[in-house]
């Protein structure tokens, strides 16, 4: 009964917060928002979950300052907490770095890899997704007042960051850490010239990282060492999370190509192909490691040494992969054909 009136508190503090006019209510569904999800946290009783949701709960409760620092400043300067009056420069970025700061982004990304390490999959999977959704919510509205440069440097800096950290990962929780960044740059880089891009990205992201991580869960899947005897639980559930990898890396024809293929439309549009050039070649970066995640995943044997140590898995029922397949299926592929 608590945990439904937790998670309850978590879902109705994040739909307040999206339909919420004022910055004042936006904090204070935010500050709920965070209050909910540190029990899920710090439910395992470990000394790293518990490093974990202090973590957490530090770096929230610094991003709230600030937004409520910014607000303050905006209504003290226009007379009102509506989100759409942010025509001062220096409060619209003070709220653009808090609300990055609760998203994970470059430069305030560092607490997201550590409190993913300390979680269990399936807050991982929350905090990776859920909690994403009102402060992508609250930039979407203030989009119109952000300075594009700012918006562009940190786009920039989250993709090359996010490729470069997942790279030397061998913990799928903090590769995934690192993918999050990574597509939260994209999402960024073109929130001030065409923000329904950057809600498509993240809502694209958010269906392609669901099934992952509840793969992960279903098979005890947590390492690199752990991807490579996979098949062995389950044959489909192997090829499904290949294709689920390989379409978040962006590879045509899955779904993840659209998004970045939307954004990269924009920003020749908009007379930014230097920039695009260099967002594409970061992309590399995230695509060697999912490369890398694939081919241990489908293309590599386990050792057969009598020495060598599996870990001890369950064998996952047929009614437990059906139940993911229509889905997985569904995001890997559906998307691409609603592309004109």
């Amino acid at each position: 009964m608590p945990t439904a009136m937790i998670f309850v508190g978590l879902i109705l503090s994040t739909i307040l917060a999206m339909a919420s006019n004022s910055w004042l209510l936006a904090w204070l569904c935010l500050e709920l928002n965070t209050l909910s999800i540190l029990p899920f946290i710090s439910k395992t009783k470990h000394p790293r979950a518990i490093e974990a949701a202090t973590k957490y709960f530090l770096t929230q409760a610094t991003a709230s300052c600030l937004l409520l620092l910014a607000g303050t400043s905006n209504a003290w300067l226009t007379g009102t907490w509506d989100m759409t009056q942010m025509s001062n420069k220096l409060t619209s970025t003070t709220m653009l770095i808090a609300l990055t700061m609760k998203m994970g982004t470059v430069p305030t990304h560092f607490w997201l890899p550590e409190v993913l390490q300390g979680s269990t999959l399936l807050t991982a999977l929350l905090i990776s997704t859920w909690q994403k959704i009102a402060p992508m919510s609250l930039l979407f509205i203030m989009s119109n007042n952000i300075q594009p440069t700012f918006t562009l440097t940190l786009g920039l800096l989250s993709t090359t960051f996010g490729g470069w950290g997942g790279m030397n990962q061998t913990q799928l929780r903090k590769m995934m850490a690192y993918s999050s960044i990574a597509n939260m740059g994209w999402t960024v880089i073109t929130l001030t010239h065409e923000p329904k891009a950057s809600m498509i990205n993240i809502f694209t992201y958010i269906i392609l990282t669901t099934p992952t991580f509840l793969l992960m869960a279903l098979t005890s899947t947590k390492t690199l060492q752990n991807m490579t005897t996979m098949w062995s639980t389950s044959p489909l559930a192997t090829t499904t999370m290949a294709l689920l990898l390989l379409s978040t890396a962006g590879l045509p024809p899955l779904t993840g190509f659209l998004p970045k293929l939307i954004i990269m439309n924009e920003l020749v549009t908009q007379n930014l192909t230097p920039l695009a050039t260099m967002t594409m070649m970061t992309s590399l970066l995230s695509l060697s490691f999912y490369l890398r995640t694939t081919y241990l995943t489908t293309l590599l044997n386990p050792p057969s040494s009598a020495t060598s140590t599996t870990k001890w898995r369950q064998k996952m029922t047929k009614n437990k992969t059906m139940i993911l397949l229509p889905t997985a299926t569904t995001s890997t592929f559906m998307m691409p054909a609603l592309i004109p």
